[in-house]
C-alpha cells in the first residue's frame, strides 16, 4: 500500500509560479511510513497455536539487546533516523513545567483497526498500541551530564514510565529505551542546568498488536492503516521543546492468510457398499430381514479454517440422495458426517451424524477452535427401515447411486 501525504511546504501550489524552486524544496518532506506485516499459516507441531506471527523486519531495542523480555511482553521495536527532533530554544535547569523539558507522552491506548481482504473485501478489526518509547539523545560539548539523575535517570526510567534496563553512551549521547504500560500519561527527566540545545537523533518505539482470530477469516490478503501525529500536543508529544522533523508516522497493515483445508480418503474410500449389521448372513441363512443398510467411512481431515458441507447427487430424491435399481425401483439414502474434536457447528456443538442435504441446511457454517491436523472424520451412509422393506420386496436387485460430499471453504 502506497500512501501519499502533501507536506506543509506542498500545501503552497498556488505560490509557485514565480518561486519553483523555493517551492520544490519545501515540498521534499517525506511523511514517515511503517510497513507492518503477520502472517498466519497453521503449524502441525502447534494446532493449539492460533494466533498470527509478526513478520515485520524489527531493529532496536527489542532484537538487539532484550529478546527475550519483549517475547514476554509481546512488543517489537523499530528503531529509525527518518523523524529526528531538534530543541526550538534553550532548555532551563530545574524547570517546573515538564513540556518545557525532555518529556514523552505516546499513545499507549488501544487503537481498533479495520483490516480489508483485498479479494472478498470482507473486513476485520485489529488493535495496536505503542508499548515502548526510546532513542538517542546528543548534548553539545558544553553541557555534558547536565540531566538530573545522570545516565540513571534514563536507564531506570522515570514513572509512570518502566524500565527495560537498558542505557548505553558517553558524556555527549545516550542511547535509552522506556516501557510505556496502557493509560500512563508524560514521563519526564528534568534538568539539572541550562542546556543550549538538545538533539534526538534516532527515534525508537515499540508496538504491540491484538490481531484478530485468524480461524474465523477467510484466506488471503488484508490490509489496512492508521496514522499517528508527531509534534506538540499531538499522539507522540515529545513536549514544546523538541520539535520533530515530520509530523504524522503512519503504519501500513498486511495481514496474510494462509489456511489449510483438506481432505483425505483412503484406496477404496470412492466405493462405498451399504449392508445390515453384522453383514448378510442373518438374512440369507435366517430370513431375518436387516432393519437398515448402512455404511461409515473413515477419512482424513486437515482444516484451519470455517468451512461448509454441500451434497450434491446424480439423481436426488427429496432433500437427499436415492439409489435405484434396474426397473427403475428408487429408494432414498442418507448422509451424514462426524467430524474431529476442534471442529463444531455454527451454534458451537460438537459435530456428531449431522445430517448433509441437498439445500445445505445445517452444515452452512463449520468451524475450528484450533487446528486439525489430519484427524480423523466419519461419513455415514445410511438407507432406513421403510426403504429396506421396499427394496425386500425387488428380490435379486442390486441397487446403484451416486453422491458426492463436498468440503467447501468459501463460507
Amino acid at each position: 500500500m502506497t500512501v501519499v501525504k502533501l507536506s506543509r511546504g506542498a500545501g503552497k501550489t498556488a505560490l509557485c509560479v514565480m518561486g519553483l524552486w523555493a517551492c520544490l524544496a519545501a515540498g521534499t518532506a517525506q511523511a514517515l511510513v511503517q510497513e507492518i506485516t503477520a502472517q498466519f499459516r497453521p503449524d502441525p507441531s502447534n494446532p493449539m497455536v492460533n494466533r498470527f506471527k509478526n513478520t515485520t523486519p524489527e531493529s532496536g531495542i527489542c532484537p538487539w539487546h532484550i529478546p527475550e523480555r519483549c517475547k514476554q511482553l509481546g512488543i517489537f521495536s523499530i528503531r529509525t533516523t527518518a523523524v529526528q527532533f531538534n530543541s526550538n530554544g534553550p532548555i532551563l535547569g530545574n524547570h517546573t513545567d515538564p513540556r518545557k523539558g525532555a518529556m514523552f507522552k505516546v499513545p499507549t491506548e488501544w487503537r481498533d483497526l479495520v483490516v480489508t481482504n483485498v479479494v472478498t473485501a470482507k473486513t476485520e478489526t485489529l488493535q495496536v498500541r505503542i508499548a515502548g518509547i526510546g532513542g538517542k539523545y546528543v548534548l553539545p560539548v558544553s553541557d555534558r551530564w547536565l540531566w538530573l539523575y545522570g545516565t540513571g535517570g534514563w536507564q531506570y526510567a522515570i514513572r509512570p514510565c518502566l524500565p527495560t534496563g537498558y542505557a548505553i553512551g558517553n558524556d555527549r549521547f545516550l542511547l535509552w529505551s522506556w516501557i510505556t504500560p496502557v493509560g500512563i500519561g508524560a514521563c519526564a527527566v528534568p534538568a539539572a542546568k541550562d542546556i543550549s540545545t538538545l538533539f534526538y537523533e534516532t527515534f525508537e518505539y515499540s508496538y504491540e498488536l491484538k490481531t484478530p482470530n485468524p480461524l474465523k477469516m477467510d484466506a488471503g490478503q488484508y490490509v489496512g492503516t492508521t496514522t499517528y501525529t508527531i509534534g506538540p500536543s499531538a499522539d507522540f508529544d515529545f513536549g514544546d521543546i523538541m520539535i520533530p522533523t515530520d509530523d504524522t508516522l503512519t503504519f501500513n497493515f498486511t495481514l496474510d492468510v494462509d489456511h489449510h483445508l483438506k481432505v483425505e480418503v483412503p484406496p477404496g474410500g470412492h466405493r462405498i457398499q451399504l449392508e445390515p449389521q453384522g453383514g448378510w448372513q442373518a438374512w440369507l441363512q435366517n430370513g431375518r430381514k436387516p432393519s437398515r443398510l448402512f455404511r461409515d467411512q473413515t477419512v482424513n481431515l486437515w482444516a484451519s479454517s470455517q468451512f461448509k458441507m454441500t451434497l450434491e447427487c446424480a439423481e436426488p430424491l427429496g432433500n437427499t440422495c436415492s439409489v435405484r435399481n434396474a426397473a427403475g425401483h428408487q429408494v432414498p439414502f442418507d448422509v451424514a458426517v462426524s467430524l474431529p474434536p476442534g471442529l463444531s457447528d455454527a451454534a458451537g456443538r460438537p459435530v456428531n451424524r449431522l445430517p448433509l442435504r441437498l439445500d445445505g441446511s445445517g452444515t452452512e457454517l463449520l468451524q475450528p477452535s484450533m487446528y486439525v491436523d489430519r484427524k480423523p472424520s466419519t461419513l455415514h451412509f445410511e438407507v432406513k427401515a421403510d426403504a429396506v422393506e421396499q427394496m425386500l420386496e425387488q428380490p435379486g436387485s442390486t441397487y446403484t447411486g451416486t453422491a458426492t460430499v463436498v468440503w467447501d471453504s468459501e463460507v
